[in-house]
């Protein structure tokens, strides 16, 4: 091997190193893991919750927004997964700041899943999610044990297994 070629080759072994060190960071180990996770009240006129009111029934934590395709891609199956497991509470919080788009776009396409707008972001400023969807699984004493980032197959039988053994 000549020597511009071994350097070439090192230069691309470091950049693929660096690349995948600084990749993208969506903390998949969020500090919330393990911990009461942060409660919040929203209402936006037709719509309320309050998180710590759900304490006692696994809440599945939806973050997502009606511009974000990666988010409606997955609305099916967390519909679906509603009807498998009605023991397990979807909340879908909508982070749309523009509320005229959200009731425009539930008009057009009916979401048969408790949602909720949340236009001012707080709620999932709380859990550091700014890039939808991004979603929490919340057990009955209100305490975060998982979360999922992007889109998910939530009738997958490994998401349906882990969530009836946190509804148990």
């Amino acid at each position: 091997m000549t020597l511009q070629r071994a350097v070439r080759t090192l230069a691309a072994v470091a950049a693929v190193t660096l690349l995948s060190a600084t990749g993208c960071d969506r903390n998949e180990h969020p500090g919330q893991l393990g911990n009461t996770a942060p409660t919040f009240h929203i209402s936006d006129g037709q719509q309320s919750v309050d998180l710590a009111k759900l304490r006692g029934h696994v809440v599945l934590l939806n973050f997502w927004a009606t511009w974000c395709a990666p988010c409606i891609e997955e609305m099916p199956s967390l519909e679906a997964l509603q009807q498998q497991l009605p023991q397990v509470q979807v909340v879908a919080v909508a982070t749309d700041d523009d509320s005229s788009a959200y009731k425009s776009f539930l008009q057009r396409r009916p979401v048969h899943l408790f949602t909720v707008l949340d236009s001012a972001q707080e709620s999932n400023s709380l859990y550091g999610s700014f890039r939808f969807p991004e979603t929490y699984a919340i057990d009955k004493n209100g305490v975060v044990r998982r979360k999922f980032i992007g889109p998910q197959d939530w009738t997958s039988p490994e998401i349906v297994d882990f969530l009836k053994k946190l509804a148990a």
